[in-house]
């Protein structure tokens, strides 16, 4: 309906602003099928890279969030936003910060929250910014591009009858990552509650 400054709108917002599972992967890719489907007067190379800017500022943006005001959040006696979770944050980025940065784009919710979590760790900012600028041409280009493959090999007399199920494959991908994690999490608490002492 917005056309690509909806999907660059929606990338920004997504990259480090607002906290929500809003469709990234999904519109990059189908962004790309229309460019070269000539549908909507989308341009790959509109979208390619506007979208990776919009993804660097909306992150850049999340980490200024997080540096500045994040830590106001997070007191001894909140009810939600405990400090030893900022504590938690701060050891992970230490440890995995550039990985997480990176990988955290292809998760829906988390990329949002990560570059704010980064602002919060007061991980190094130009480290923050390298690996931030990685995982975004990563992510918006190299998904816009291979929609725009993918529709050029199948045809744009087929785009409509394969759209949806790409999409649906695309959204159960990006939810393997965080089902992974999730029964990580759930053996690592489980073995805990069964040797307490370990």
């Amino acid at each position: 309906t917005f056309g690509t400054a909806g999907l660059l709108l929606v990338i920004f917002v997504e990259s480090g602003l607002i906290p929500a599972p809003l469709p990234g992967d999904s519109l990059l890719f189908i962004a790309g099928v229309f460019a070269s489907a000539g549908e909507y007067g989308m341009n790959i190379w509109v979208i390619a890279l506007g979208s990776f800017a919009a993804a660097v500022l909306g992150a850049q943006l999340g980490y200024i969030i997080g540096l500045k005001w994040g830590t106001q959040l997070f007191k001894p006696d909140a009810k939600f936003f405990k400090q030893k979770y900022a504590d938690k944050s701060h050891e992970f980025y230490e440890r995995q910060g550039p990985k997480a940065v990176v990988l955290a784009r292809f998760i829906p919710f988390v990329r949002t929250i990560a570059p704010i979590l980064a602002g919060v760790s007061r991980m190094r900012h130009h480290v923050f910014f390298v690996y931030n600028v990685i995982g975004a041409a990563i992510w918006t280009i190299g998904i816009s591009v291979a929609g725009y493959f993918l529709g050029d090999a199948i045809g744009k007399d087929n785009v409509d009858k394969y759209l949806l199920p790409i999409v649906a494959v695309i959204v159960i991908l990006s939810l393997i990552p965080p089902f992974l994690e999730w029964r990580k999490h759930k053996r690592a608490t489980a073995a805990a509650d069964t040797n307490p002492s370990v």
